[in-house]
């Protein structure tokens, strides 16, 4: 090998990972696709967060339209989403059910008794195996699941306001209105 091939090549490849790092810097995170669009939500029998003794799972709401929201005691992200939660909750267009995500059950019992509580039922993913299953990247996400247990959308971050009322309520009043 040459002088100028062993000089040239490792420029190329160098040139070559910038491109490709530049192409990933101008990616949003948040438009991950989800794999799970259009199949069906992934199972789970968690313990209630509220109530140990009573199991929950994604079997439990089947018939309705239900959003999971995962999120932590711990997420700065998951406080700054959750006065938008709790106006979903107020306008009860569908229920919320919790993935409290590697969270200790006393810390998130107490963040939700301090900022008020807009889940129907969280269900406690101490290990984070439940929240694998769903591939989640981190907290916060949320999933829209129909009536038949189908995930049609997912949210990955803080939902905001404008998100909730451009995107979520309109996708949850047609799902309802369709019985997708």
């Amino acid at each position: 090998m040459s002088a100028k091939t062993r000089f040239v090549i490792p420029i190329v490849v160098f040139a070559v990972l910038v491109v490709f790092l530049g192409i990933g810097l101008t990616l949003d995170p948040r438009k991950v696709p989800s794999p799970f669009i259009d199949k069906p939500a992934p199972a789970f029998s968690l313990p209630a967060l509220h109530d140990g003794k009573v199991s929950l799972s994604p079997g439990d709401f089947s018939g309705r339209v239900w959003l999971l929201n995962v999120w932590a005691s711990w997420c700065v992200a998951c406080r700054a989403e959750h006065e938008v939660l709790k106006e979903l909750a107020r306008e009860n267009i569908a229920p919320i059910i919790g993935l409290n995500y590697k969270d200790r059950p006393t810390d998130a019992k107490n963040w939700l008794r301090q900022l008020g509580d807009p889940y129907q039922a969280s269900a406690v993913d101490a290990d984070g195996k439940a929240g694998i299953d769903w591939g989640v990247y981190g907290v916060p996400e949320t999933f829209v699941i129909d009536q038949q247990g189908i995930v049609r959308y997912k949210h990955i971050g803080p939902i905001t306001a404008e998100e909730l009322h451009d995107k979520i309520i309109p996708l949850v009043k047609t799902l309802k209105e369709n019985k997708a």
